[in-house]
């Protein structure tokens, strides 16, 4: 099975490059995929990127691509609104910045300036900057926390080198998440305990007025299926929970869907969490989005972050973990809880 590629095909009709990578085995790939694209050489990515008005909601019709090479920073401290799995060093990776799809709450429509697709395809120096930190410790690594990274597999092929880079390093684990775009050529990549594919789902609710873009929530269970067949180590996120007309009711058919096609015991772990999102980047998305239910929903602001008001989200993420501990073990289940001080 293979990457139905319309989900690129009909975009970036401008790829910008910076003039030193040009001529990079990575960049000419990636180039070839889009004859039709007009290329337009720049000195810097940020030239492009951080111009004003080109905000996610200006940019989602006409989003293009920019390759660039990243010259610092290849690694960071993941974010305290992450889950950390019990890993002691936990970083996130982006060597892709910014998203195909289109999620009106996603946290990158207030972290970043623009909606365009930067892609950094100096990835030997990403694995050296692991390497690094493989010299001192074990590292527990998410690739695809700025991007989904499989939405763009058939041209960019990250995931595969990741997966082979992981490979090589034993004390190296690494996450690609994804909203369930069946990207992947799987028997090109040798499966690897160290390699977790994580699935976000979403009852059809979301994914249909929220996650614009995305595949359909058939779609995506159909494809941890798949991955499971084949034997990859496979993660589930119900995470971020949003609150919506129906909502509790649409958790729970989504739950009974996902049990009835899915072995819970096969999935080696279950990972829930509602709502929650930096107070910058909350402000800079509903200026962008004045009219998103979601993003306009009277959350509570604390400690520097909006979350749902306390009641409603012990309830919200108590429905889903009561459900999936009838299921599974519960140190199976990740629940994000906000670190005491």
């Amino acid at each position: 099975m293979h990457l139905d590629t319309s989900v690129v095909n009909t975009k970036f009709s401008h790829i910008y490059v910076e003039k030193d990578v040009l001529y990079e085995k990575m960049t000419q790939e990636i180039l070839a995929h889009f004859p039709h694209s007009e290329v337009i050489i720049i000195q810097d990515y940020r030239d492009v990127f951080n111009r004003k008005k080109q905000s996610h909601a200006l940019q989602k019709v006409h989003q293009n691509l920019i390759l660039a090479k990243k010259k610092d920073a290849f690694l960071y401290p993941a974010s305290p609104v992450c889950q950390s799995f019990d890993n002691r060093y936990f970083y996130y990776s982006s060597s892709m910045m910014n998203c195909v799809y289109d999620c009106e709450y996603c946290f990158l429509k207030g972290m970043y300036p623009s909606g365009n697709l930067v892609v950094f395809v100096n990835l030997d120096d990403f694995f050296e900057a692991v390497e690094e930190k493989l010299s001192r410790h074990p590292v527990y690594l998410c690739v695809s926390y700025d991007t989904d990274m499989l939405a763009l597999e058939s041209v960019m092929h990250n995931a595969e080198k990741w997966s082979a880079f992981c490979e090589k390093h034993d004390n190296l684990s690494i996450e690609i998440r994804t909203k369930g775009t069946y990207a992947l050529d799987w028997k090109k990549i040798k499966v690897n305990e160290s390699v977790i594919l994580a699935f976000t789902l979403s009852p059809e609710y979301v994914a249909q007025h929220y996650e614009h873009g995305t595949p359909d929530l058939k779609q995506r269970i159909k494809m941890i299926q798949d991955a499971l067949e084949i034997g990859y180590p496979c993660r589930i996120c119900f995470d971020p929970i949003l609150v919506f007309p129906g909502w509790e009711k649409a958790y729970l058919e989504m739950l009974n869907m996902v049990r009835e096609k899915i072995d819970f015991h096969a999935i080696r772990d279950f990972s829930i969490g509602s709502f929650r999102i930096s107070k910058n980047y909350l402000s800079s998305m509903r200026k962008q989005y004045p009219h998103s239910a979601v993003l306009q929903y009277p959350y509570v602001c604390d400690k520097g972050f909006y979350h749902l008001p306390q009641p409603l989200q012990t309830r919200a993420e108590k429905l889903v973990l009561e459900y999936l501990k009838k299921e599974v073990d519960e140190d199976r289940i990740y629940q994000w809880e906000e670190e005491s001080e």
